[in-house]
């Protein structure tokens, strides 16, 4: 996957809360066989007329602004899919005293998948709102900021994700990262290995 470094671009704003997996992705898609085509299927049942990511200043927008504890409800990766493939890079919620701003199984695939997700306290989160769709805003995961115009507004993520983004590693990345020291413990570790003759060979049945 892509690393993350910095990424400036222009946000919508969506700014509900609790919004669960199934309003991202429809249950219904997820037999699907492709990896592909779900960014089409973002929020498929909920868009409407006048749907705030519809609008003309949320056009070609890469950074997407939503509420608290999004990403709540049932584990699937294809939300994270659908928002990327829809053309955002990082997705910024609301943390609040009761709860953070994206569910925990969410934030564990968004970082597997290599969408930078950035909880901002309410003043912060605020302005980003305030300044509306279409405002230019830069994420820097390396100095762990949000600036939007003149404004930075600090944030801090898991170093673990953090560095996991910034390397453009998924888990099985981050495994190889050790695969030669994987392979040398294998290769002298014998603990469960049968000692020599204790498994009698066998014939295949004719």
């Amino acid at each position: 996957m892509d690393a993350f470094t910095v990424h400036t671009g222009r946000i919508a704003v969506y700014d509900a809360d609790q919004v669960d997996t199934d309003r991202i992705i429809p249950a219904r898609f997820l037999s699907r066989v492709e990896r592909s085509g779900y960014g089409e299927l973002l929020f498929k049942d909920v868009r409407a007329e006048d749907f705030p990511l519809d609008r003309p200043d949320a056009a070609g927008a890469s950074v997407l602004v939503v509420g608290t504890n999004f990403g709540c409800g049932s584990s699937r990766e294809h939300a994270v899919w659908a928002i990327q493939q829809a053309g955002y890079r990082a997705v910024i919620g609301r943390r609040t005293a009761e709860t953070a701003g994206f569910s925990d199984i969410f934030r564990s695939n968004a970082g597997n998948c290599g969408l930078c997700l950035v909880d901002l306290d309410e003043e912060a989160h605020a302005a980003l709102v305030a300044a509306g769709s279409g405002a230019e805003a830069t994420v820097d995961l390396e100095r762990q900021e949000v600036r939007l115009g003149d404004k930075a507004l600090p944030f801090t993520m898991n170093p673990g994700t953090r560095e996991q983004l910034l390397a453009g590693l998924d888990l099985i990345g981050t495994t190889l990262v050790h695969e030669s020291a994987i392979g040398a413990k294998e290769a002298s570790w014998d603990s469960f290995r049968p000692p020599d003759g204790a498994v009698e060979r066998r014939q295949p049945s004719e």
